[in-house]
């Protein structure tokens, strides 16, 4: 068996996976973000109840850019104390086992590759929508990351005065419309014509990040997850408009996007990262 482990700025979940199922997990809020010593020592203790002895490696996502082949872990989104901390060799000391680490959205792509919405197609972007813009990249069914794990950092592209991530992610309802993606989908969910239009605007924005994807990569799917992504219904017309000057139309037809919906798909991901080892 093999732990998964999906880290983040929130949040931090630990889940003891066997035949790409999820039989225990814990979680909990992640507490004193400003102390190094603190935040492993809260890692290590959730890790520490699933770690028996039929547990062979540990993998984790963290939402950073990764020395995949160190694992080491560079400023951590959120977490202020993490700037650059040799995480496997902190998890390997601690738990004898092997550990994988590597970017959170990588690692729910290559969980939605193994054993969700993507499983049977061998080229594929997961493209997480939350308060960032991020993406994972997988090439002849492997994960690819780039030498510097920066692969697929779509949202950072320059797209009008800023970048995809202002416009195609939380911030462009806070920055740009002064209210937050919750509240505009609860509006939208009403029937609230403003928001509805909101939420054509932002799909308009979001569309224009998806052909950027398909010009770079050229993937037979796109999986979309995140928190953002639960509103895929109300930004998906809007989406598919701002995509239709694409040049190349046989390439949107055979395109296929799919909302995520398999829970702890990144926890999924995060313990198939020792089946990608000879590959990252």
């Amino acid at each position: 068996m093999t732990i998964g482990v999906d880290l983040g700025g929130t949040n931090v979940r630990a889940g003891l996976v066997q035949n790409g199922l999820i039989v225990h997990q814990k979680s909990g809020l992640l507490h004193q973000k400003e102390s190094l010593s603190a935040t492993l020592s809260q890692l290590i203790g959730l890790i520490r109840p699933l770690a028996d002895s039929s547990v062979s490696s540990i993998g984790i996502g963290v939402p950073s850019v990764v020395d995949v082949g160190r694992g080491i872990v560079y400023n951590v989104a959120n977490i202020p104390s993490w700037k650059e901390v040799a995480l496997r060799d902190i998890l390997e000391a601690e738990f004898a086992v092997p550990v994988f680490v590597n970017n959170d959205v990588n690692c729910f792509t290559l969980g939605e590759h193994q054993f969700g919405q993507a499983k049977s197609y061998h080229s594929v972007v997961g493209m997480s929508i939350g308060t960032g813009l991020g993406s994972g990249i997988i090439m002849n069914n492997q994960l690819f990351a780039g030498s510097n794990c920066g692969a697929g950092e779509i949202g950072l592209l320059p797209y009008r005065d800023k970048n995809f991530e202002y416009y195609a992610s939380a911030e462009f309802f806070k920055a740009v419309h002064g209210t937050t993606a919750l509240e505009a989908s609860q509006a939208a969910q009403l029937g609230e014509e403003k928001a509805l239009q909101l939420w054509v605007e932002f799909g308009r924005h979001f569309g224009w990040a998806i052909k950027a994807v398909l010009y770079a990569y050229d993937p037979e799917v796109i999986v979309l997850g995140g928190s953002i992504a639960k509103a895929y219904p109300f930004f998906k017309a809007g989406m598919l408009e701002s995509m239709q000057d694409f040049a190349y139309p046989m390439t949107l037809k055979r395109l296929k996007i799919f909302q995520s919906e398999k829970e702890g798909i990144a926890l999924l991901g995060a313990a198939a990262l020792v089946e990608q080892r000879e590959h990252l």
